[in-house]
């Protein structure tokens, strides 16, 4: 249990936050609920009541840095981060907080590095983007693979989903970001972003049993190639996706999420295969589980516990697997993620 820190949740409502609201009162936080639909905060609250509610919107500062009054870090799980992320960033600066977020979208996250690392570091401060799913568990496992390796020259990460329902807010940011690149996709190869127009590769990859080869779609970029290459010298990272997770998410008519347990989890599951290969040889990290979103959850609170409680490695603008200890990150994950590593 925590000591009762106060950490502002900014789009409390929407489905990824109220995992996250759940989990930082289920680890002895005390979220204060914030967004921009006040409807949505009183509705989410009078589910659980004495919890403060500070409705703030992008464009009004002075409502946002009321929300984060008294915070000691910011939790921003409302997309698309697009739009969101700089405006709550620059109200956890001038409250001198951490800001975490949840974001998957590639752009949004490279422009938090772009725009923020220099002043986040000269204020002494801890901005830690793509704490989720997508991004930052990615960077953990392909950081504990790494393990006393200093560079690769491939990092491969396999997501196997049984299915993927997508919420509105994933679909939205899917939307914003194809606009951002005018319809292109995009890659990491030769230490680099590339965009290109032509369609992505379907292959076999060879996951763990008992889920076995399986089809995927090859260069399906999530925003992995933000965060590894930000710390870790990998030259080439590949991201693939199963074939029918592809295809439910592409579908206009695949219906939101559904709750099939007490703690809210659809029975969506997860397998990320993680390997890097140096020359000759592989090493690997495999992380099972249940719900993409829901994970997200206990991957940002646990982030959150560790930069109020001093385990961290650096200041500024830094990826999961940069800021924090990875092995010991996936261990403290155990009651919601299953963990492999192999040499």
């Amino acid at each position: 249990m925590e000591s009762g820190h106060v950490v502002a949740v900014y789009g409390a409502y929407g489905h990824t936050g109220r995992f996250v609201v759940a989990q930082l009162r289920e680890r002895g936080f005390v979220p204060v609920l914030s967004g921009r639909d006040p409807g949505k905060l009183k509705e989410l609250a009078a589910h659980d009541p004495g919890l403060d509610v500070q409705p703030a919107s992008v464009d009004d500062p002075a409502s946002l840095d009321r929300a984060l009054a008294g915070a000691a870090a910011v939790i921003n799980c409302a997309g698309p981060f697009a739009t969101t992320a700089a405006p709550v960033i620059e109200a956890a600066l001038r409250a001198g907080i951490p800001y975490v977020d949840v974001a998957a979208e590639i752009e949004a996250n490279a422009d938090t590095f772009t725009h923020f690392t220099d002043r986040a570091r000269a204020a002494g401060t801890t901005i830690v983007p793509a704490m989720a799913f997508f991004g930052g568990l990615g960077d953990l496992l392909a950081t504990a693979a790494m393990d006393d390796w200093t560079a690769a020259d491939e990092a491969h990460i396999a997501y196997g989903l049984n299915s993927w329902h997508p919420t509105d807010g994933t679909r939205i940011a899917g939307q914003i970001s194809r606009l951002r690149r005018n319809g292109e996709r995009v890659r990491y190869t030769n230490g680099q972003l590339e965009y290109r127009s032509d369609a992505p590769p379907t292959l076999d990859w060879p996951f763990p049993d008992p889920m076995g080869t399986r089809a995927v779609i090859g260069e399906f970029t999530m925003a992995d190639i933000v965060t590894i290459p930000s710390h870790l010298s990998v030259p080439e990272v590949r991201t693939y996706m199963t074939v029918e997770a592809a295809k439910d998410l592409s579908a206009p008519d695949t219906p939101t999420p559904t709750a099939v347990d007490e703690r809210g989890r659809s029975a969506q599951t997860f397998l990320v295969d993680v390997v890097v290969r140096s020359g000759g040889s592989e090493r690997r990290a495999v992380a099972r589980g249940q719900d993409i979103y829901a994970v997200t959850a206990p991957l940002a609170v646990e982030a959150v516990h560790r930069i109020l409680t001093g385990r961290t490695r650096t200041v500024g603008v830094a990826s999961a697997g940069e800021i924090f200890d990875a092995v010991d990150f996936l261990r403290a994950l155990s009651p919601h993620i299953s963990l492999e590593l192999g040499r």
